[in-house]
């Protein structure tokens, strides 16, 4: 690389033409921003949003609306109207937003939200998400899918997601099905959402509605232009229109008809260089937008990104453990998928993370930034800090939690459970501070739940059941509360300053972890002090590591360590299924 005073006597290279780079949908606005609220849902979105606009407008000044005027103007719960607040704090595009930095609901209350971003927020409320399609090698997956559950007896009567648990052996879309499909949702509504960006002009017909500089960007909300390993460019800076064009004089507003020709022309071109990677025969039959056809789109055998433009994959992993420290992962984003009777470790600071179809298995997240979601998970263990955290379709989960604001609970959900962060590793700290989650909030316990009907889920659902809400989750009781301890050496030489657990624990788990570790220490005591001779101590080890054994297996993946009260994980073998010393982590 040239030193400074070389490249100081060679004029700045310009940056490369927009031609060079190709449009693609932001995925966190459709992973982490669709809420079941009926009344978010417009079916003529482009009117009624519009009249929505006009009245958001004369409501507030500075373009931006606060909790009481949008549940006003929405007519929803106090409630419901900072649970969409919130979550577009979590999926907003531009990190100069006074929102994200934003902390305590008062603060985000204070500030409020762009009534643009708004606007788009609420008219995506349309989309429909891919259906995942059904693995091809089936009889792999038997091996480490979950057997069927106690609840699917009568869950198919009950159950308003009945089509979906009925073939358990359904796997996330690829990146590239559900890119194309993002991107013809936004080829055949970007024009309906351009009005309601656009101002009214003196001209007439296609020129009547022009876009100023400063609404185009809002788009950045729902696309981008950029490629693997290259930055985000600015979505002005990427236009004809608007490219190189002082902040100070900005460029005149442009006809949204001739803005609108050119997203088309460059949602089209990203298409066709998809359909150019992807063979036919591969990808199965094509993407389109399900509102307009419900396509079950095929997976394609192109791997999922792991470059910076798209979340890093830790997926499959069945009966073994997984560590991956910040130096492993490319990008702010993971996505944990189809792993089974596992234990992994993410000890990273995060922007977005998401565990999708897992089973059997304890999963530790360092720090979410922004959103962490979990779904269609059975029997999952879940250790986090994060800034906010969804669950939706899960069953026998359990979630050990260090979240800034109210969990949220939506879909088909059975037996969840709840209870305050149990861990830490040294690094936590610093990977908390980095992305904004704060130790001293903790609202673990103070779960919201929404409709077990996802309308975004693209399936037909009986009449009545869209009314029902979801199942909620209960607290763990204290005296079954216990740490995870993470073994200093699982982070390698990485070392940090944090000590203990960050968030404080309630004065009920305080007590009952006391009165356990008071209890242990007592039975130690008397295991020492033991007068027996030789042959009846081993006698009474043999038998404790063998009750403890069976209990291992019976129940959980993770064991008290009662000579050093730490946790242990452990995975199981071939050895006619029994763990062994040999397979701890």
């Amino acid at each position: 690389m040239a030193d400074s005073s070389s490249s100081a006597d060679k004029p700045s290279e310009p940056p490369p033409p927009a031609s060079a780079y190709h449009l693609h949908p932001r995925r966190e606005p459709f992973e982490h921003g669709l809420l079941p609220i009926p009344k978010l849902i417009f079916t003529d979105g482009a009117q009624a949003l519009s009249q929505l606009k006009s009245a958001l407008l004369s409501s507030d000044s500075g373009h931006r609306v606060n909790f009481d005027t949008l549940a006003r103007v929405l007519q929803i719960p106090i409630d419901q109207s900072r649970l969409l607040i919130e979550t577009i704090s979590s999926v907003l595009h531009d990190e100069s937003d006074p929102l994200l930095k934003a902390g305590i609901s008062k603060e985000i209350d204070a500030i409020g939200v762009n009534v643009f971003d708004l606007l788009i927020f609420l008219y995506i409320q349309s989309y429909k998400r891919l259906l995942p399609k059904g693995h091809r090698d089936s009889a792999a997956v038997a091996d480490v899918w979950p057997s069927t559950s106690a609840f699917d007896g009568f869950l198919s009567a009950l159950s308003p997601l009945q089509l979906v648990r009925s073939n358990s052996r359904r796997f996330m879309p690829s990146q590239a099905d559900e890119e194309v499909h993002q991107l013809s949702y936004l080829h055949k509504h970007i024009g309906n959402i351009l009005s309601l960006l656009a101002d009214s002009s003196e001209g007439e017909g296609d020129d009547s509605l022009v876009l100023s500089m400063d609404k185009f960007e809002h788009l950045g909300f729902l696309m981008y232009f950029g490629e693997k390993g290259i930055a985000k460019i600015p979505l002005s800076q990427s236009t004809p229109f608007f490219a190189n064009s002082d902040p100070d004089m900005p460029a005149a507003p442009v006809p949204a008809s001739q803005v609108l020709d050119w997203l088309l022309q460059s949602i089209s071109s990203t298409q066709e260089h998809i359909a150019d990677r992807v063979s036919p025969k591969e990808n199965g039959p094509s993407s389109s937008d399900q509102d307009v056809q419900m396509a079950d789109v095929g997976t394609t055998s192109l791997k999922p990104s792991s470059s910076t433009r798209g979340p890093s994959f830790i997926e499959g992993v069945s009966k073994s453990s997984c560590v991956k420290q910040a130096s492993d992962l490319k990008g702010t984003s993971v996505k944990v998928v189809n792993c089974h009777e596992s234990v992994i470790y993410i000890l990273a600071p995060l922007k977005y993370a998401t565990v999708y179809g897992c089973s059997d298995a304890t999963i530790v997240i360092g720090a979410v930034g922004k959103a962490i979601r979990v779904e269609h998970c059975e029997r999952v263990h879940l250790i986090t800090a994060a800034r906010r955290i969804c669950i939706s379709n899960c069953r026998e989960c359990v979630f050990f939690l260090g979240v800034n604001q109210q969990p949220l609970i939506l879909g088909d959900n059975h037996k969840l459970q709840v209870a305050p962060y149990n861990t830490f590793y040294s690094q936590l700290g610093e990977h908390m501070s980095q992305v904004g989650v704060d130790p001293n909030i903790n609202r673990w316990d103070e779960s919201i739940t929404l409709g077990a009907v996802d309308p975004h889920d693209s399936l037909s659902h009986p009449a009545g059941v869209s009314d029902a809400q979801a199942e909620s989750a209960t607290r763990v009781d204290p005296d079954q509360f216990v740490d995870l301890v993470i073994p200093n050496w699982l982070e390698g030489d990485k070392s940090g300053s944090t000590k203990d657990n960050p968030f404080p624990l309630p004065e009920t788990y305080l007590a009952s972890k006391q009165k356990n570790a008071k209890s242990l220490d007592e039975v130690k005591k008397i295991l020492k002090e033991s007068q027996l001779e030789e042959s009846r101590k081993r006698e009474l080890s043999s038998a404790l590591h063998s009750c403890f054994k069976d209990w291992l297996y019976g129940n959980v993946w993770l064991y008290h360590q009662a000579t050093s009260g730490s946790f242990t994980a452990y995975t199981v073998n071939n050895n006619n299924g029994k763990p062994t010393a040999a397979d701890s982590l």
